[in-house]
């Protein structure tokens, strides 16, 4: 496999990751508001709570995305593996120029 190939399967792969941590925090989030706050919460905050849960689980995702990340970027060399995703432009007078 070539480095654009490896690149394009880690961005796939990263991000099924990413939905699947967030959807996984949502539900544990979900879980713990069904069982422990819905009796206490009134009925107009009851959609408040909801909304609240989603962003903390986008949240807790993107957390726990990045502490994989860097741990992943330790134990591999990512510029062995992987093509840049973003490239400047002016590569060659860049090079000139030095």
């Amino acid at each position: 496999m070539n480095k654009k190939l490896n690149t394009i399967l880690f961005v796939l792969g990263a991000t099924a990751f990413n939905v699947i941590v967030a959807v996984v925090c949502f539900l544990i989030l979900l879980i713990l508001y069904l069982g422990v706050l819905v009796p206490r919460v009134p009925g107009a905050a009851q959609s408040w709570a909801v909304s609240v849960m989603f962003l903390t689980s986008i949240a807790a995702s993107i957390a726990v995305y990045r502490v994989v990340l860097k741990f992943l970027m330790s134990k591999v060399d990512v510029e062995k593996y992987f093509d840049p995703i973003f490239v400047r432009k002016n590569i060659k007078k860049e090079q000139q120029s030095s």
